[in-house]
């Protein structure tokens, strides 16, 4: 239970960083960024996951590259269902997701050693 929370604490302050990173992509504050990483998790988790499935033997031609593409699309939807959280083109979603990727990354490492310690 305390691993999700930080999970989901962590992916709220990505989405946080990314939006001061990259152009086009907004998050009005803390709240709309918990509610945007609920939303985003639970799509990522069930929509997603059937795209991931069915675009595999893509995902495997670009080397993986693709899931970019699939996460900018999950990130396009949230956007339409939390207020507070705006993408305005697709390419402002895909360097976000690329973005967001690499800032999750860094802070659950730097958790990760935390936790360790």
């Amino acid at each position: 239970m305390m691993h999700a929370l930080i999970r989901w604490v962590l992916m709220s302050l990505s989405l946080l960083i990314v939006s001061y990173v990259v152009p086009g992509f907004f998050v009005t504050g803390l709240g709309p960024a918990l509610v945007a990483a609920l939303v985003f998790g639970f799509l990522n988790a069930t929509l997603g996951l059937i795209l991931k499935i069915l675009t595999f033997p893509f995902t495997i031609l670009t080397f993986g590259l693709f899931w970019f593409v699939i996460n900018a699309i999950i990130l396009e939807i949230t956007s339409m269902f939390v207020r507070g959280f705006l993408i305005r083109s697709f390419f402002s979603a895909l360097f976000g997701a690329i973005v967001l990727t690499l800032v999750n990354m860094l802070l659950k490492s730097l958790v990760g050693e935390v936790e360790r310690a």
